[in-house]
């Protein structure tokens, strides 16, 4: 459905471009845009192998086990059908202390191995989602972050006078997105097991 939005926005921009006689302006501005993105990925590949270093030397200091564990009973608490020993629940909390931390690109392998390990858990259809899948699935889009690494590093690639200004408004958003999230699943869950 999302391909068909954009294919119906780009296909207006240049009707309506060619009916005003500025056919040239939508080359142009394609062009400018692929450029910038093209300049934008090059300068958050630097930020983004930093902060992965970073996140290596974390783990390696324990930084991460530490969070982990921090984690751990809320994540008990939110998936009670998972074994605390088995593989998925490992792969959903390295998942959200890497979203914690801000590294959405490090925590996305381990969100693809906790699916796949929540997929071995599935005694239903295989094609609809478990509730575990569901509610890591929540966590996962609306994950509190206390560093937005990702966001400051395209302010400061803009010329942001301070990048990390946005911090706490970060954090205090995504907080309330999971907030959200975490009692909106838990209201349809049990929404669903009434049969509504």
């Amino acid at each position: 459905m999302v391909n068909y939005i954009w294919l119906g926005m780009m296909v207006v921009g240049i009707l309506v471009a060619a009916a005003n006689g500025h056919v040239e302006v939508v080359t142009k501005a394609a062009l400018e845009g692929a450029q910038v993105a093209v300049q934008t990925a090059i300068d958050l590949i630097a930020i983004i192998t930093f902060w992965l270093g970073v996140m290596k030397l974390a783990e390696a200091a324990g930084l991460v086990r530490a969070l982990a564990r921090m984690v751990q009973p809320i994540t008990n608490f939110l998936f009670p059908g998972i074994p605390r020993k088995h593989p998925a629940m490992g792969a959903i909390v390295m998942n959200l202390s890497a979203n914690i931390l801000g590294l959405g690109n490090a925590a996305t392998p381990m969100g693809l191995i906790a699916m796949q390990e929540l997929q071995k858990l599935n005694r239903g259809d295989p094609k609809t989602a478990t509730d575990a899948m569901c509610t890591f699935l929540a966590l996962n889009t609306s994950c509190i972050t206390l560093i937005p690494t990702t966001i400051i590093g395209i302010r400061l690639i803009y010329g942001s006078s301070d990048p990390t200004e946005i911090v706490g408004t970060t954090i205090f958003a995504t907080a309330a997105g999971m907030t959200a999230a975490i009692i909106m699943d838990r209201i349809l869950r049990y929404l669903y097991s009434k049969g509504w």
